[in-house]
This record gives C-alpha cells, sequence and structure tokens, in this order.
C-alpha cells in the first residue's frame, strides 16, 4: 500500500504536470469535455469554477458562452498556455494545489470537476469543499474515468485503478436533505492509441443543491 502511495504522489506535483505540458505544443484535443457541454448547454450562465482546468477548454467554452470563470491548475505551464488562447474572455486563472486549496464557501452556481483523479481520502475530501462553494440553486459537477475503463486494454493501468470511482462515490459525500443528486455512467466512443475506436464510460456526478 505505501509503496503505491509513493507511485502516485509523483502526479499529484507541480513539476510532473509542468514536465507533461512542456513535453508538447497541446496535450488534449482542445475540445470542452463533451458531458460538460452537455449538461451545461441548458443553464443560465452565471459565476463558474473549473477545477483541474489544464489547457483550458473547459473554461473558454464556458466563458464563450457568458459564465464568468475562475480556472485553477497546478501547472503554471497549462495555465499560461490557456491564458494566451482564451485572450480577452472572462477568465481568471489561478495556480493552485487542490489538496490544500480552499475554494471559498457559497461562491459559484457551477462547479465542474472534470476527470480529477485523487486517493480516495483526499478525492472525497476535495469534493465537500467543493460542494461547499456551490450557492443555493447551484450545480456541482463531477466527471471521472468510471473503474470499467481499466477493463479497456489501452486505458489498463493497474498501478492507477484505485484512483477510479463511480458517481454513486461522490453522492454519498453530498446530504441528500440539501442536493438533488443524479448518478450516471454513460458511453462514448473514442479514438485509441492505433487509431481504432473504443468504448469508454464516464462516471457523471450532477448535484443540484436546493435552494434555502
Amino acid at each position: 500500500m505505501g509503496h503505491d502511495e509513493h507511485d502516485h504522489a509523483i502526479l499529484f506535483t507541480p513539476e510532473f504536470w509542468d514536465e507533461r505540458y512542456g513535453s508538447a505544443d497541446r496535450v488534449w484535443s482542445g475540445n470542452p469535455n463533451p458531458q460538460l457541454v452537455s449538461v451545461v448547454s441548458p443553464l443560465t450562465a452565471g459565476d463558474a469554477l473549473d477545477v483541474g482546468a489544464g489547457e483550458g477548454a473547459d473554461a473558454i467554452w464556458l466563458a464563450s458562452r457568458g459564465w464568468t470563470v475562475t480556472a485553477v491548475d497546478i501547472s503554471r505551464v497549462a495555465l499560461e498556455r490557456a491564458a494566451a488562447l482564451a485572450g480577452d474572455l472572462p477568465i481568471s486563472w489561478q495556480l493552485t494545489d487542490v489538496l490544500s486549496w480552499e475554494p471559498g464557501v457559497d461562491r459559484y452556481d457551477l462547479v465542474s470537476a472534470q476527470f480529477m483523479h485523487l486517493p480516495s481520502d483526499e478525492l472525497r475530501d476535495l469534493h465537500r469543499r467543493l460542494a461547499a462553494a456551490v450557492r443555493p440553486g447551484g450545480m456541482l459537477l463531477v466527471v471521472g474515468h468510471h473503474p470499467s475503463d481499466h477493463e479497456v486494454p489501452h486505458l489498463q493501468r493497474p498501478d492507477r485503478a484505485d484512483l477510479l470511482f463511480t458517481a454513486e462515490d461522490v453522492g454519498v459525500t453530498l446530504d441528500p436533505a440539501l442536493w438533488d443528486v443524479t448518478a450516471s455512467s454513460p458511453s462514448r466512443t473514442i479514438l485509441d492509441d492505433e487509431g481504432q475506436t473504443v468504448e469508454i464510460r464516464d462516471a457523471v456526478l450532477v448535484a443540484v443543491r436546493r435552494a434555502q
């Protein structure tokens, strides 16, 4: 167990992510995450928090639709790249270590965490802090790789399988008296490293905080 925790630790450092982002002109597709687009498109724009913003595709999409966005990430390299792409859009880019960061209370109409994978204790703690940052009537959207993705050959990483989670795992951290929660695991197709289409599943939690 301790060996796994040591191996995981490097994944949550700015050095790891700065090196990864610095190794290529672009790491991700440049497109917003599909579950974000599906869930958020019908919503009225307000204040949004994008957690683990990376190269900024989600934040840029939100801002282009009228949201005022706070985008946080651990990598300075990624945020500088994102800011260059965003131009004058209303986005505040913040260098942040989510393991120790406090996003505030009742501040956002939307809090989105896309594919933030941490050890279970740290992840639950992060989700509690993110939930506290949602205003009454606002939404917490958490999307991750579903544990079934571990069965997809090119995604198999035995050393990281314990970082995967279901939407139900996230939902248990929320008080059902305060939240209307929908947990799902929709499938989608992607291209693998060899250009073949494979089906994967996302863990999708949509939680709306009840207006008080």
